[in-house]
């Protein structure tokens, strides 16, 4: 495989349509590319990034992965515009809440550090993703976004674990239950982001990160990730199961229906319960 070639496990149409995965010498760059979707990302994309995130286990030349998104958003969480052409394909809300826990579990147990570069958004499940990286670098416009309560959902993506274990219970509440932006510096002062430059700086920041993790040795890497992750993130798999488990049930209710219909309709919704 030359120094800039595709990863096997990102050639399938999923992954054609909704990512690519490259290999820089010893990093592969994992890019969602739905920019006018806001890189908001389907079931099938779910599915094909959780596969790509499993088979660097395999590639034992790859040292570090970074994972972003195409154009001014990171990832805006899951694309409900794909919605009604998954249930058409028998694709149901466990399916899709066991792609997104798949994919982020599948982020974390990758056996070498991912660097998650982030632009403008990362919301929803977005947040989940992000978070679930090793080091996050943020331009200065980037936020997160925990918006599930304003149209009668709940974080997923194991945001519950994901925020709490960085930041501590008290902002996790703040995001999910206000469904506030949280601004970059804010997100840096409280521990989520690693680090939060301007946007013209921030590929030099993640390439200096690329180069030094690149020239490591990849089982010391593999070993001190696992003992991090071992230590911070205990409740991670719980809270998966919660939010899956409530999310669920959330999707089906009117709650939900009167709130994806106003923010379609760009007004604000007045929940039954």
């Amino acid at each position: 495989m030359s120094n800039t070639d595709s990863v096997d496990a990102a050639d399938t149409p999923a992954a054609a349509t909704g990512f690519t995965a490259v290999k820089e010498g010893k990093a592969l760059r994992v890019t969602i590319t739905k920019p006018k979707r806001k890189n908001a990302i389907d079931y099938d994309t779910m599915v094909a990034l959780g596969d790509t995130f499993r088979a660097v286990a395999e590639d034992r030349a790859v040292r570090v992965i970074v994972l972003t998104g195409e154009g001014g958003d990171f990832c805006t969480g899951a694309d409900l515009s794909a919605s009604a052409d998954e249930a058409r394909r028998g694709i149901t809300s466990d399916m899709v809440m066991d792609a997104a826990n798949r994919l982020v579990r599948a982020i974390v147990d990758a056996p070498v550090p991912v660097i998650a570069r982030i632009r403008g958004a990362a919301a929803g499940v977005g947040v989940g993703i992000a978070l679930a990286a090793d080091l996050v670098f943020a331009s200065e416009d980037a936020y997160l976004l925990l918006a599930f309560i304003n149209i009668g959902l709940m974080p997923d993506g194991g945001a519950a674990a994901l925020v709490a274990a960085a930041a501590g219970r008290p902002l996790a509440a703040r995001m999910a239950l206000l469904g506030e932006r949280l601004p970059a510096p804010e997100a840096r002062a409280a521990g989520l982001f690693t680090a939060v430059v301007p946007d013209d700086e921030l590929d030099d920041s993640v390439q200096a990160a690329i180069a030094k993790i690149a020239a490591g040795p990849r089982r010391a890497l593999e070993l001190t990730k696992q003992a991090l992750n071992q230590a911070t993130l205990t409740s991670l798999d719980a809270a998966l199961a919660a939010e899956k488990a409530g999310q669920t049930e959330l999707l089906r209710s009117s709650d939900f229906a009167e709130g994806a219909t106003a923010m379609l309709t760009k007004r604000k919704p007045v929940f039954a319960d």
